[in-house]
């Protein structure tokens, strides 16, 4: 058993009875409630040993549980002792949920509010309805407890120009203002950093794969904006970028600024504030008005200078990823077979040849044969990487963080002749793939109501896949952005003209194989010949999706023709910028389909 992992947890009981506290629970996240945390933030890692992105433990006198989804359930067992905590499953049984089986009635269950998002605290605060206390502590134990803490990176601002943004920070906040204006609203609590970025167009390298500064901000319905941050982090010439009306504080300073707006109407988003955040402006007697982050739907739909970005970077990638595949050929016809962190690695140096390349824009999923049945495999998170197995597959799902945008892409690659059933899988997946990228709909629409059109061909022979098909990306922000998403969950927020959401339907056979097909769209008008101007997509993603797993037969002909159309575009654009030998392969991965 781990000595380290032991000793932690002995010292966390110990602070449970000083403080007389029944059990503690730990989440995965941190106090901005993000995707990615900060190495210095990452509490759970610490007291567990886990290293995935979602989780949370539960740490009681005398048990302990971690608690993980379907993503984690090979990994968690790897990575945490099962001498000290119990497996258990995030969404089927969550950790609240166990820890009520756990302890007597009225037991006083100890959280830090900051690492829990406000409408998780109201959610879980009547479904407990007094089984448990949940008692907000004044100190995370964790911080003081952790001798060997990384130092926070706090990276210097980015100053992102118009030429990139599209437009001033100060239009944007007068917008932003006026909104709250129109709603009889003072002011608005901004809570989650990339919405602050991309209010004041600067960006940052505060977290690795997320490009912003960890900040928050208040917004008053005047456009002026408060914002919290180190002043030393920021460059000169900060003041002229963002325009007038933008005042720096010391994070240390954002108590006393909650505190003040006592007597006002405030709007809080409690999906992404933490329940401290909304529990000091009650406090305060501030009138919360809990709804969307008013920055959200203005960052989603991108202006013609941010689509322009992306569509830039979405060619350079393009080229990166060509490059690759074409390498991948190669060794796998010469014989070799690499393992996965060889392939990840040498995918990031095809992309790293681009110097407006900031960073990935998540951990590569590099994933050969049965691994790609894991859809969030991680080969970091193994003993040793997976080689690429003969006669299957190897799917590979990544992304950049480029000054001009974002991107991600998965592409499934044959290794060596491929059965049949694996080829009627992937036409499955690829029809689903077309007939969303074809879709037309009216204005209102949502991502769940447009669904079922990526898996119809998958369930016409029972197949399926168990996450969403598609999700929001940013401008050179974070890669899965809201409020839009493409799922079966049902989700109200129309697609406008201008988001840029992923198009990914897959399938996954356990311990067998896995595929992935996904190219970014972009929302537009599209003209009909009826009475109404339509929505649709136009794909981003150039790069070839592989013929050789293609089974022709299973395709209509209008499926073949978008399949033709595509792939003329791809060597098109990425044709000129490759040397003979790549431009030979590309040649003949984008020959036209034919029966």
């Amino acid at each position: 058993m781990d000595a380290t992992l032991t000793k932690r947890i002995e010292q966390l009981r110990h602070w449970l009875a000083q403080h007389d506290y029944d059990a503690l629970l730990i989440p995965h996240e941190d106090e901005y409630l993000g995707e990615y945390v900060p190495e210095h933030n990452e509490r759970l890692h610490w007291a567990t040993g886990f290293t995935g992105s979602a989780g949370a433990a539960v740490i009681t006198r005398d048990k302990a549980a971690i608690f993980v989804d379907g993503r984690y359930v090979v990994q968690v067992r790897k990575q945490v002792p099962a001498g000290l905590f119990d497996y258990c499953h995030l969404i089927d049984e969550p950790p609240v949920q166990w820890a009520q089986q756990q302890l007597p009635k009225g037991a006083k269950l100890a959280i830090d509010a900051r690492m829990h998002s406000a409408a998780w605290y109201k959610r879980t605060q009547h479904t407990l309805d007094g089984a448990l206390t949940l008692v907000s502590v004044e100190q995370n134990p964790i911080e003081s407890l952790w001798d060997d803490r990384p130092a926070p990176l706090n990276s210097p601002a980015i100053l992102l120009g118009e030429e990139k943004t599209g437009r001033a920070s100060l239009d944007k906040r007068q917008t932003i203002g006026q909104q709250l204006a129109d709603q009889n609203l003072d002011a608005a609590v901004l809570t989650q950093p990339d919405a602050v970025c991309w209010l004041l167009n600067i960006r940052g390298r505060d977290i690795p794969r997320l490009p912003v500064v960890l900040t928050q901000a208040i917004i008053k319905q005047s456009g002026d904006v408060t914002v919290f941050i180190d002043p030393d982090r920021l460059p000169e010439g900060f003041a002229a970028h963002v325009g007038q009306g933008v005042s720096v504080a010391h994070p240390d300073s954002l108590v006393d600024a909650l505190q003040a707006l006592s007597g006002q109407r405030v709007l809080v988003d409690p999906n992404g504030a933490n329940a401290w955040t909304l529990d000091t402006l009650q406090q305060a007697q501030v009138t919360v008005v809990e709804a969307q982050d008013p920055c959200a739907l203005e960052k989603a739909a991108k202006n013609p200078q941010e689509i322009a970005g992306m569509q830039a970077c979405h060619v350079r990638d393009g080229v990166a990823v060509t490059r690759f595949l074409a390498w991948f050929d190669r060794q796998v016809d010469a014989g070799e077979r690499p393992d996965e962190a060889v392939l990840a690695d040498t995918l990031y140096q095809f992309r790293q040849q681009d110097d407006q390349l900031v960073d990935l824009s998540f951990d590569t999923i590099s994933a050969a044969g049965g691994n790609a049945a894991m859809c969030h495999y991680n080969h970091n998170n193994q003993p040793k990487p997976s080689v690429i197995e003969s006669n299957n597959v190897y799917l590979v799902d990544s992304g950049g963080q480029y000054y001009d945008g974002t991107t991600d892409i998965t592409r499934t690659v044959p290794v060596g002749e491929c059965s049949a059933e694996i080829k009627k899988a992937f036409t499955l997946v690829l029809k689903g793939h077309i007939a969303l990228a074809t879709a037309l709909f009216p204005k209102g629409t949502s991502g769940s109501q447009l669904d079922a059109l990526a898996r119809q061909y998958l369930w016409q022979h029972g197949y399926d896949f168990d996450h969403g098909t598609g999700h929001g990306v940013g401008h050179f922000l974070d890669v899965h952005e809201g409020p839009q998403r493409i799922s079966k969950a049902p989700n109200s927020v129309a697609l406008l003209p201008g988001m840029v959401v992923s198009n990914e339907p897959g399938y996954y056979r356990a311990d067998a194989f896995g595929i992935r097909i996904e190219n970014l769209e972009l929302i537009e008008e599209k003209p009909t010949e009826g009475d109404m101007t339509m929505l649709g997509f136009a794909s981003l993603t150039r790069a070839p999706i592989d013929r050789r797993l293609v089974d022709v037969s299973l395709l209509r002909e209008a499926e073949i023709q978008w399949w033709n159309r595509y792939h003329q575009t791809v060597w098109d654009e990425i044709s000129p910028h490759l040397d003979d030998q790549d431009q030979a392969w590309l040649k003949q991965a984008t020959a036209p389909l034919s029966r």
